[in-house]
């Protein structure tokens, strides 16, 4: 991934944020949570790889207990909360994190993770980034802690960066087909030269203050890339999946009306993400866009193989479709409308 264009901001000189007081129930919490207790597996000590994790999350009690066991081996845990109204911050906390508050601009910029990246005292160069409904494994904590320790084999990227492969998991299913994987994102990099890209200056598209579809533009260079996966647990129902992809496609219309325009250039021969973009801006213009997604996905991209869960994901990938071309064509209606008769 090319960073050519990419200058990252300077670090603010404001003072940086505290972490929000422990809650009362927290301690209480602990002693029945028992945050030291791992997954079955082999994992380092508790918060002896140096590492800060970074989590964004708005009332993710559901998942954020789970998601911050996988990674206690962490020195330093970050949640960062947008004023959750459930036990996010308690459980959160007595799992061992620290949580800021994040407050979103209706400017629709920065968004959480640019935020925390630029704002956070980030106590260890490098940081991952992971989702509440995300673990870590064994093997790739294992690969994570070379990495930071410098004992990773050198010659796999300029060395500040690395893109992780995550399994989908879709009504109890490890979705293998589908397009969905492999499924590369850069998650583990040097906090200093990272931050997401903004595509266009979409303002806000009320689709959520946290970055969804922008991606990692390292400022030192090409990313490398981990041999192990993590496992995503994005959608426990279809009704997540449902209530999730409606404020998604309200993003990917906006993106639709901004041309795409972001640090992540679309190529044929780029990496994962430019594959993906210029695959994207190609089908833009295609008629029956719902229909060939679903095609594309079901046939071209053995959705087939994934049994029922693969049909259900494949035909909610082609109503995704949909509804981002809806939304779509109903802002250029409201734009036509808005600008009056000439």
């Amino acid at each position: 991934m090319s960073a050519a264009s990419h200058t990252v901001a300077p670090v603010s000189e404001a003072a940086p944020p505290r972490p929000v007081p422990r809650e009362s129930r927290a301690d209480e919490l602990a002693a029945e949570l028992h945050p030291d207790r791992y997954p079955p597996g082999r994992w380092p000590a508790v918060g002896s790889v140096p590492v800060s994790v970074l989590i964004p999350v708005r009332n993710e009690q559901r998942n954020i207990v789970e998601c911050l066991r996988h990674v206690r081996w962490a020195q330093y845990i970050a949640v960062i909360d947008s004023q959750s109204s459930d036990d996010t911050i308690a459980l959160a906390q007595a799992m061992g994190a620290e949580v800021y508050q994040f407050h979103y601009s209706k400017a629709g910029w920065p968004k959480k993770k640019n935020w925390a990246l630029e704002h956070v005292p980030w106590p260890t160069p490098w940081v991952l980034i992971m989702d509440a409904d995300e673990h870590m494994t064994p093997e790739l904590t294992d690969e994570v802690r070379q990495v930071v320790t410098g004992q990773y084999p050198p010659g796999n990227g300029c060395g500040d960066g690395y893109w992780l492969n995550r399994r989908f998991i879709f009504m109890k299913r490890w979705i293998r087909h589908c397009g969905y994987y492999p499924s590369w994102n850069i998650r583990l990099f040097k906090h200093a030269v990272g931050r997401y890209e903004r595509i266009g200056a979409l303002g806000d598209t009320g689709s959520g203050d946290n970055e969804v579809h922008e991606h990692i533009v390292l400022s030192t260079g090409q990313a490398g890339y981990l041999k192990h996966d993590f496992l995503h647990y994005a959608y426990p129902d279809i009704a997540t999946w449902v209530e999730k992809h409606n404020r998604y496609s309200t993003w990917e219309a906006h993106a639709m009306d901004a041309g795409d325009a972001g640090e992540v250039e679309p190529s044929l021969l780029g990496g994962p993400i430019a594959r993906r973009r210029w695959i994207k801006s190609r089908s833009r213009g295609l008629p029956l866009r719902p229909t060939l997604r679903f095609l594309y996905s079901y046939i071209l991209k053995g959705g087939i193989l994934d049994g029922y869960a693969g049909f259900v994901f494949c035909r909610l990938l082609a109503f995704y479709e949909f509804l981002s071309v809806a939304k779509y064509r109903e802002m250029q209606v409201q734009r036509r409308e808005d600008a009056g008769p000439r």
